[in-house]
Formats: C-alpha cells, structure tokens, sequence
C-alpha cells in the first residue's frame, strides 16, 4: 500500500490502485486513456487535453482528503497545481 493512504477508506481506492478508464476525445473522437489519479491526459491522435468527467470525489468533501490521499493527489486532483 502507499504510504499516507487510509486502508479502510473505500474512497481512496482509485488513487491506491489506479485504473485506465477511457473517454472520447472532445475535438476527433478518438479514445484517451486517463487513469483514475488522473484529471486528464492528452489524445493519442490530436494531442487535445481530454478531461474525466467531474464526479463528486471524496476530496471535495472529506476532511481527512488531504491527509489520506497524500498532499500530491489532493492538490492535482483539486487543480492546485
């Protein structure tokens, strides 16, 4: 497990194992890999950013996010960066 992450916080999970999950580019269509520590990644064929779709995160309301999560995460993931 990776340090600073709570085990028993099922919150957590996509940042202690991240996962691909794909999502069709906005400007060609193409599908882009981002990871579920990730909030975007560029598109393999056009190089556009493409987003994740914004879910109600456990950092946007927990208040432990930052701790559990790590500093790192929390900040990428809240745009801090």
């Amino acid at each position: 497990m990776l340090p600073g992450f709570d085990a028993q916080c099922p919150g957590s999970g996509p940042f202690r194992q991240p996962e691909p999950e794909f999502f069709p580019c906005p400007h060609c269509g193409e599908q882009v890999e981002v990871w579920t520590d990730e909030l975007q990644s560029p598109c393999p064929k056009c190089g556009t950013e493409t987003l994740r779709p914004r879910e109600n995160l456990c950092i946007d309301w927990c208040p432990k996010a930052r701790e559990c999560v790590g500093s790192e995460v929390y900040a990428r993931l809240k745009g801090e960066q």
